[in-house]
C-alpha cells in the first residue's frame, strides 16, 4: 500500500524542519567562531594530514575524503568530533583519525580547516551511465513517495553546500560518499545535528545511495 500524501509530507515537513532549526544554530555559532590562520595550518598540513588526504587535501585515495575546498566550519567541527574530551568518546569514531586528531588543540583545528578550506578541489566525474538519471533525480527532486528530500534542498544544486551550515558534497569520491550514506543509514555514523542524514539515509536503498554517489562525484 502506498504512504498517503499527507504522511509524505509530514515526514518532509518535519525533515525540512529539522534542517532550518540547524542552519539557524550553525549560523549563530560561525559568527562567533575565531577564524583558523591558512599559513599556519599548512605546515601541520603537509607533515600530519599528506599521507592520507594529499598536501593541497585533494586525497589520492577514494577511501579518505577531499578535503580541499571543503568549508572550514564544517572541517572543523569534523576535526572535533572526533576528539575525544573529558574522558568521553568521540561523537565520531574512525580508528585513524580519533588516533591523528587527538594531539592538537582548538587553534591548530581551525588553522588546519582554513587551510584546507583556502585549497582548489579537483573533482571527480560520475562514471555509470545506467544510474545517471536515477542519481540526478533523487539528487535534484528526492522521491516523494517515501519523503525523501532533495539533495540540493542543503548542498545546492552544484553540491557546494552551504558554509557553518551544509558541507560541500560536489566533485567528492562516490566511494566515499557511498560509505558516509551507508554509515549514517547503519547508525555507525550519528554526528549529524538533529539526526538530520540519519532520517534522509534511511529511507534510502544500496541501490539508490550508490546512484546519488555516482551522480553528485560529478557535480561542479
Amino acid at each position: 500500500m502506498k504512504p498517503s500524501l499527507l504522511s509524505c509530507l509530514t515526514s518532509c515537513l518535519a525533515t525540512l524542519s529539522a534542517m532550518t532549526a540547524f542552519g539557524v544554530q550553525a549560523a549563530d555559532a560561525a559568527k562567533a567562531a575565531p577564524k583558523g590562520d591558512a599559513a599556519r595550518g599548512q605546515a601541520v598540513a603537509a607533515t600530519v594530514c599528506a599521507a592520507c588526504h594529499g598536501p593541497d587535501g585533494n586525497s589520492p585515495a577514494a577511501a579518505n575524503p577531499k578535503l580541499a575546498g571543503q568549508h572550514a566550519d564544517y572541517l572543523y567541527k569534523q576535526m572535533n568530533n572526533f576528539k575525544a574530551a573529558e574522558g568521553k568518546q568521540p561523537e565520531r569514531t574512525n580508528a585513524i583519525m580519533n588516533g591523528m586528531i587527538a594531539a592538537f588543540d582548538e587553534g591548530q583545528m581551525r588553522d588546519m580547516a582554513a587551510y584546507f578550506a583556502a585549497q582548489s578541489q579537483k573533482g571527480e566525474t560520475a562514471k555509470s551511465r545506467e544510474t545517471i538519471e536515477l542519481g540526478q533525480k533523487l539528487y535534484r527532486a528526492g522521491d516523494q513517495a517515501k519523503g525523501l528530500p532533495a539533495c540540493a534542498a542543503c548542498h545546492g544544486p552544484a553540491g557546494a553546500g552551504m558554509p557553518a551550515q551544509f558541507p560541500r558534497i560536489g566533485g567528492q569520491y562516490a566511494e566515499y560518499t557511498e560509505a558516509q550514506l551507508k554509515a549514517f543509514r547503519d547508525g555507525a555514523r550519528a554526528n549529524d545535528p538533529n539526526k538530520m542524514m540519519r532520517m534522509v539515509a534511511i529511507k534510502m536503498t544500496d541501490a539508490e545511495i550508490k546512484a546519488v554517489a555516482d551522480y553528485i562525484a560529478g557535480l561542479r
